[in-house]
């Protein structure tokens, strides 16, 4: 998997615009600035990119639509958005919506750094497919986290996937891990940002959440947790909405269907940690196999399932 990266410092206005409009959407950008120095990097594979930005001077912006669901964790400085002529100022701490993906938007950065993350937004989609009442693709209908926790939550995963998928050559070469990646950045887009499928839902979703269905999907998820597999792949195989698959999981087994792939993936890895030898594998090659980018994230959920490290498992044979 190609990994594209690209960086650039400069001190022209102009040369920051130019290359802001080609890296991200045509923009225009004051120009009475004292202090011109701008710093942008970026790591991308397969349509999931993380930039970071740095601005040592006060940026007003009026730019296209993005096309794509972007994410800004800010960790110094405000951005000020003005998109339909009322302001909304985010600061240090936050992370939200920059703006919707198919709408344009414009506001000014004050002296800032932050962590860009982006995706496309038919990964939405496949986590609720349908909008209000099942007729339409979900659309975020706020910029701004619903509470503290959900922004806490949607910074956490701006983070994992920068340090630790994107940051990481190895799961970078790994099409699980970034395929899993993406699709948690989005989860948790969908959990913490007002969205139309957040209240509303079809009433036969909550008919077809059957034990019948659940099996269906357990069954789907046993044989494909190997594979790139979404929310909307489950459902399908269940023959029912990805609505409907969540209740069935949550009603018959007080889980989330991820959540039960997640376990089953993590049960896959201790069975390979039990027959591996210790002498030419690790602990972070078996779960990176099964989608476990962080070391520290993946000993964590080891230790709760089977009460040690997986480092004890792999070293029975010894």
């Amino acid at each position: 998997m190609m990994v594209e990266t690209l960086s650039f410092e400069s001190a022209s206005v102009d040369a920051t615009q130019e290359f802001l409009s080609t890296a991200y959407t045509p923009m225009r950008i004051a120009k009475s600035v004292a202090d011109a120095r701008a710093s942008i990097s970026r790591r991308a594979v397969n349509g999931l990119t993380v930039d970071r930005i740095s601005f040592g001077y006060d940026l007003t912006y009026d730019a296209d639509s993005l096309g794509r669901v972007c994410l800004l964790s800010m960790h110094t400085g405000t951005l000020a958005d003005r998109t339909g002529g009322r302001e909304t100022v985010f600061g240090p701490g936050e992370t939200f919506l920059v703006a919707p993906p198919d709408a344009p938007y414009r506001g000014e950065v004050h002296s800032a750094r932050y962590t860009i993350a982006m995706f496309d937004s038919s990964l939405l989609d496949a986590f609720a497919p349908t909008g209000a009442n099942g007729r339409g693709p979900v659309r975020l209908t706020g910029l701004r986290a619903v509470d503290e926790a959900a922004d806490r939550q949607l910074g956490a995963a701006v983070a994992y996937v920068r340090d630790h998928v994107l940051d990481n050559p190895a799961a970078c070469a790994n099409d699980l891990l970034v395929a899993t990646a993406a699709q948690h950045l989005a989860a948790a887009t969908l959990a913490a940002l007002p969205h139309t499928a957040r209240t509303d839902s079809a009433p036969a979703d909550r008919t077809d959440a059957t034990s019948t269905t659940l099996r269906k999907a357990i069954a789907y998820i046993e044989t494909n947790a190997e594979r790139e597999i979404t929310l909307a792949d489950i459902a399908a195989a269940a023959f029912v909405t990805p609505r409907a698959l969540q209740y069935a999981f949550r009603r018959h087994l007080d889980t989330t269907p991820l959540a039960y792939l997640r376990r089953v993936r993590l049960d896959a890895a201790h069975r390979d940690l039990l027959a591996a030898d210790p002498g030419t594998t690790t602990v972070t090659e078996v779960a990176m196999r099964w989608g476990f980018a962080h070391p520290g994230h993946f000993a964590g959920l080891y230790r709760d399932a089977y009460r040690r490290p997986p480092s004890d498992t792999l070293r029975l044979h010894l």
